[in-house]
């Protein structure tokens, strides 16, 4: 199994930025691939970036430009840069893992922007 745990979120006027990060309880060498989606209410849930286990990303057409999904082995975490947010980014933001062909989530972290 993989905990993850996220956190960065909060309120950020329109135009910010804000950078979420996602700890794995395991070492993220043996995660397959990791990912950020985000949920707004009354909408599904979607990708907004992956990172594969070597180092390759990607990015919907929505965000590319916008958001940066790294990694830093040494702490087992991946981020998420967010930047030039708009009152539309307003979401619950969930990281999630590819561990051992099982997906994992954490339990959300919310971002609200401000316009």
């Amino acid at each position: 199994q993989v905990q993850l745990v996220e956190s960065g979120g909060g309120l950020v006027q329109a135009g910010g930025s804000l950078r979420l990060s996602c700890t794995a309880s395991k070492s993220i060498f043996t995660i397959n691939a990791m990912g950020w989606y985000r949920q707004a209410p009354g909408k599904q849930r979607e990708a907004l970036a992956t990172i594969i286990s070597d180092g390759s990303t990607n990015y919907p057409n929505s965000v590319k430009g916008r958001f940066t999904i790294s990694r830093d082995n040494a702490k087992n975490t991946v981020y998420l840069q967010m930047n030039s947010l708009k009152p539309e980014d307003t979401a619950v933001y969930y990281c999630n893992a590819n561990f051992q062909y099982r997906i994992y989530w954490g339990q959300g972290t919310q971002v609200t922007v401000s316009s």
